[in-house]
């Protein structure tokens, strides 16, 4: 399960980076459809922690429960 939390969090890194770098050049480029990606990246630049945490927190509580003591 180490395995599988590791390339986990390396997907989250790496998604997180992209969309630095998308934000970024967002903001840069004077296109029309540029503003609306820009409000999208910084959005998901935001939810994206957000979620993973979540993840872990449940992920947590839902192995609490199967080391319980009725096992």
């Amino acid at each position: 399960m180490k395995k599988f939390k590791r390339s986990l969090a390396l997907l989250g890194a790496v998604l997180l980076i992209l969309l630095y770098v998308s934000t970024f050049l967002f903001a840069l480029f004077d296109h029309s459809a540029s503003l609306g990606l820009l409000k999208a990246s910084i959005a998901c630049t935001i939810l994206l922690p957000v979620l993973l945490y979540a993840y872990t927190l449940v992920y947590k509580a839902s192995r609490k429960d199967e080391d319980g003591p009725d096992n």
